[in-house]
């Protein structure tokens, strides 16, 4: 079993691999713990990962352990600050409004996204809470990266999910 990432005060070195390649990393790990195959990572301006985390709903049982959730919590922990303002958070699914609220709420500058969610999206579709007029906070949103990577592991895990 993979372990959480666990904060530090200092961010890691920066990633050979693209952030949304680490992103799709931690999806995999989240997929073989028996979780929703959705992975997050929140980098820093200069790029440097502060928090990497995927899906912990079952193994936490807890219905707000999503990627973004967590690595939110790890970056603010991180950072000591509940503002991520330069930061960036790459996600493997679009954010659901709960995700896409907390999103706001810390500030984070920029969201990039692989494959988007049509039914439950909180960016883009769906809800598009950051088009709301109650939304103090917007993120420059940035959808499509690594997609096809990002929804064949999704709909890889449910065609699996759907034959046993």
């Amino acid at each position: 079993m993979n372990d959480p990432v666990t904060p530090s005060s200092k961010p890691q070195a920066k990633p050979n691999a693209s952030p949304m390649q680490l992103a799709l990393q931690q999806a995999v790990a989240a997929a073989e713990r028996g979780e929703v195959p959705v992975g997050a990572v929140i980098t820093d301006a200069k790029g440097y990962v502060i928090a990497a985390n995927g899906n912990r709903i079952i193994e936490y049982a807890d219905p707000t352990a999503h990627a973004e959730m967590l690595v939110i919590r790890e970056a603010t922990t991180a950072l000591k600050n509940e503002r991520l303002v330069d930061c960036n958070l790459y996600v493997t699914l679009e954010p659901c409004p709960m995700c896409a609220g907390a999103i706001s709420l810390a500030r984070i500058k920029r969201l990039y996204y692989g494959a988007a969610d049509e039914k439950a999206g909180g960016a883009e579709h769906g809800i598009r809470l950051f088009s709301h007029p109650s939304c103090h906070h917007r993120p420059e949103v940035y959808g499509g990266i690594e997609e096809i990577a990002c929804a064949t592991i999704l709909q890889s895990f449910f065609a699996a999910r759907r034959q046993s």
